[in-house]
């Protein structure tokens, strides 16, 4: 094949730009090649972990981005209406990161400030080109794309990186199995402007919440609060999304005279599913494309970010010169991490808040507040679910 660039990137969310950015700095030739004609603002990921910040840092990119989000210096699970709660504080942890936090800010935010600084330093990015398919030898990757004109096009490259998502066209066409499971449930995300700080006592920034029967979580963003809801006992999805069933649950959390104003309703599915292998030759997967969790504990785009970082490190070396088969550190390093890590214990996380017997909530929410209340055993929790503990794991892997 004839190469035109070292790489091509597929994908300009989180991961897709992160990989770029890390590219640019080690000047690195590159072309990203996105789907949609401009980045998207829908609400997807909202979460930032200390390591994630403290990597974003070493780019240039935590400062931005922490000036447009909410320092969260605590997160917390609670029992609704009675407020009684466990509150686990990352402080515990400031001998570990820089940035002893979670951070509240849309990923969208990163994703404007990341793509405008690529293009501040003339990054070739080309947006609204779809994949249409994907074909590799043994000197290089060739991938097919159409635009929204519907005018075809290719390109060839040494090497690429899959960072198109959940649904990745590149994974599709190259076959990679994606086994796991759909959670039975739907979640309704909902947004509002209401203060639900400035009524419930002791709120932190991120709260994942038990009421009878069912449970919620309420997430602070920068003028705004993110609702996950749920249908309530047997009433059906599309009875849920009903703005009166959304009201009805919003007032339950807290009642007010008149109604919540709500700015966005949307459900969604959880999935759990990882690939066998990160790497095809010389294709290799990273993010949702590569692995898919429940959003308990907010780990997705964070691993996908990690991702990155593993991924161009390694890709750098073998573009110096090193074997193809230190690619595969990629996967030894970054796939057990995210099954162990990243999807086992945002599955645990989820199984917890769905618990339904109250006996059980109360045990849970016992031995929560034992931890957070022993300095070290808030460290070692905090440090597994920051998800510092996994990134040493991984660094520890030959």
């Amino acid at each position: 094949m004839t190469q035109t660039k070292p790489v091509i990137i597929v994908g300009a969310g989180p991961v897709g730009l992160t990989a770029a950015l890390l590219l640019q700095a080690r000047k690195i030739p590159f072309t990203l090649y996105e789907a949609e004609p401009e980045l998207l603002d829908d609400l997807r990921a909202s979460t930032f972990h200390p390591p994630t910040l403290d990597m974003l840092d070493t780019l240039g990119v935590a400062a931005p981005l922490v000036a447009q989000g909410l320092v969260s210096p605590t997160w917390q699970i609670r029992m609704h209406p009675s407020g009684e709660r466990a509150v686990f504080d990352l402080g515990v942890i400031a001998d570990s990161t820089a940035h002893p936090y979670r951070l509240q800010c849309e990923q969208s935010k990163l994703c404007r400030i990341m793509l405008a600084m690529l293009r501040d330093k003339g990054a070739d990015i080309r947006m609204g080109m779809k994949v249409e398919g994907v074909t590799q030898d043994a000197d290089g990757v060739r991938l097919d794309l159409r635009d929204t004109e519907g005018v075809a096009a290719a390109d060839e490259a040494g090497f690429l990186i899959a960072a198109d998502g959940a649904r990745s066209a590149v994974r599709s066409a190259l076959g990679f199995p994606f086994e796991g499971k759909t959670y039975p449930e739907t979640t309704i995300l909902a947004t509002t402007r209401f203060p639900f700080d400035e009524h419930l006592e002791g709120l932190s920034n991120v709260n994942y919440v038990w009421k009878e029967g069912g449970t919620f979580s309420l997430l602070h963003l920068p003028g705004l609060w993110r609702c996950s809801l749920y249908p309530d006992g047997e009433e059906s999805i599309e009875d849920a999304l009903e703005p009166a069933s959304i009201e009805r649950k919003l007032q339950e959390i807290v009642p007010i005279a008149g109604n919540h104003q709500v700015d966005e309703i949307r459900p969604y599915r959880i999935h759990m599913r990882i690939v066998d292998d990160y790497r095809s030759g010389r294709v290799m997967l990273a993010g949702d494309a590569a692995h898919l969790n429940s959003p308990s504990g907010g780990m997705g785009m964070n691993g996908g970010i990690h991702d990155a970082f593993e991924l161009v490190a390694t890709l750098e070396e073998v573009l110096n010169g090193a074997s193809m088969d230190v690619l595969d550190r990629y996967t030894r390093r970054r796939r057990p991490i995210a099954e162990q890590e990243i999807l086992n214990q945002a599955d645990r996380n989820r199984a917890r808040m769905q618990e339904r017997d109250p006996a059980r909530r109360r045990e849970s929410l016992a031995a929560l507040q034992r931890t957070a209340g022993d300095p070290d055993a808030a460290r070692e929790h905090l440090l597994r679910s920051s998800m510092i503990a996994g990134l040493r794991k991984a660094a520890e892997i030959a």
